[in-house]
Order: C-alpha cells, then sequence, then structure tokens
C-alpha cells in the first residue's frame, strides 16, 4: 500500500514539475505590437491573448506545441524545449500579403472641351444602360435634409422665399437634425464593430466589458482611420487601425485612477 501511494505522489510531483509557464512578447516585422492575438497550447488544448503591451503567458510542459494565430498574419508554431525555465520569448508575426485590385486611373481633363464632353459623355452612356437594365442602386438613407444657410439665403437674394428653411434655420430645427444624425451615424459604427467583434477582444486587452462602446467611440477620434474602415465595411483594417488606440485608451483608463 504503502508503495502505490509513493509511485502515485511521484507521478503527482513529476506532473507539477513539468508543468512551466511560457511567456514572451508579440510584435510584426515593423516592431508594432499585437495585441488580442490567441496564444494556443495544441497539446494541451489551452489558450490565452497577449495583452495591450503583446505580452502573454500559457501553462505549457516539455515538448508542448504552441501556436500563435492572428487574422492577415501569418501563423507561427514551435515546441517548448526546456524543462523549469523558458527564455522571455520574442515572437515576431509576418504580415500577409494584400492582393490590391487593379485601381483605374480616371483621365484629367485635357482642356479641350471636344475632348472632355467624349469623356463625360462615355460615363453618361454608362449610367444610362445601367438604369435601362434595371441593376438595383446605392440607397441613401432615409432622412429629412437639414435646411442650410446658403441653399435659404441665396432664393431670397433673388426674390424668392423658402418659408420651411427659414423658419428651420430660426427656430434651431435644422442644427438639432445634424447633431441627431451625427449621433445615430456614431451608434450605428459602434454598434458594427460590437456586432462583429467578440467582447473578449476588448477584455483580453485590458479593457472593461462596460468601456468597450467608449473604446471604440475613443478609437474613432484617435485615430480616425478606424471609422474610414468601418463605413468601408473593413473589418480587418478596423482592427489593425484600433490596436494603434489601445495602448492609448488604458493609458487615459490609468490616469482616472
Amino acid at each position: 500500500m504503502r508503495k502505490i501511494v509513493f509511485l502515485f505522489l511521484l507521478f503527482v510531483c513529476n506532473y507539477l514539475f513539468s508543468q512551466q509557464t511560457v511567456t514572451g512578447k508579440i510584435s510584426d516585422e515593423n516592431g508594432i505590437i499585437l495585441a488580442g492575438t490567441t496564444v494556443i497550447n495544441i497539446t494541451k488544448d489551452s489558450k490565452t491573448y497577449s495583452n495591450s503591451l503583446g505580452e502573454f503567458s500559457i501553462e505549457a510542459s516539455k515538448n508542448d506545441e504552441l501556436r500563435f494565430v492572428r487574422a492577415g498574419y501569418e501563423r507561427i508554431s514551435g515546441r517548448v524545449l526546456l524543462d523549469g525555465s523558458n527564455p522571455y520569448l520574442l515572437i515576431t508575426l509576418i504580415k500577409i500579403p494584400e492582393v490590391i485590385e487593379e485601381v483605374k486611373v480616371a483621365k484629367k481633363p485635357t482642356g479641350d472641351l471636344e475632348t472632355d464632353s467624349r469623356m463625360v459623355a462615355k460615363a453618361d452612356k454608362g449610367e444610362a444602360v445601367r438604369d435601362a437594365v434595371g441593376l438595383p442602386q446605392p440607397v441613401g438613407k432615409m432622412r429629412e435634409k437639414p435646411a442650410e444657410v446658403k441653399q435659404v439665403l441665396i432664393p431670397i437674394l433673388l426674390g424668392q422665399l423658402n418659408v420651411q428653411g427659414v423658419y428651420d434655420l430660426v427656430s434651431g430645427k435644422a442644427r438639432r437634425q445634424k447633431r441627431q444624425y451625427k449621433y445615430d451615424d456614431l451608434q450605428e459604427h459602434i454598434k458594427w464593430v460590437r456586432d462583429r467583434v467578440d467582447d473578449d477582444y476588448f477584455t483580453k486587452a485590458g479593457i472593461p466589458e462596460e468601456k468597450i462602446s467608449e473604446f471604440i467611440e475613443f478609437s474613432f477620434y484617435a485615430k480616425p482611420y478606424v471609422r474610414t474602415y468601418v463605413k468601408a465595411k473593413n473589418l480587418s483594417g478596423v482592427l489593425l487601425r484600433m490596436e494603434e488606440a489601445i495602448p492609448l485608451y488604458i493609458e487615459r483608463l490609468n490616469t482616472r485612477k
């Protein structure tokens, strides 16, 4: 009986001592830290994420396979080679080249009225063909257009009075409409991101769950290209630019405390 207990304790000790914490930092080939990168222990079927500083730590044993995965980057795998103490790992992920569609550069006006008119006519014909075929055209938001000072003032100078336009400007309705539309667009863009990105992505980067929407709004202003990519429905571009705002927001949170 004692022999069985001894062997059992020996097995447990060997298992515990074979476990170790592997730590490191993840960046790209340009040295930019990569927060939110997934670190997977393939052998143990466990995972973690790099924080806002690109740092990570994960439990592993000798010969466990670790894999580093991030959208838009080549994945890297490696095995834990040492027992007891692994060196601090510096992981570099290589960005996957993106295929850029051919961009057709429009011809510049030549100054020749006849030539430039033909160029415009070709574009007009193409639009006429699309209309004839019945292809759907992009539909904007159904909104009442706020009155503009220029659109109201010029007709007055010409002897025409836009009563509704004057009322909207004087009463402040036009100003309120613009403010409301701006707020609605902001909330719509924040929701677009939240509908497509798990909360874990933000919390693992050090952003409290209740602050996620606030951070997304912050990223729109700190890194304007984030919102540009949102409008283009380009999620990978959104995440790429948003990561640049994470350290700035974390620092801002820390200064509030």
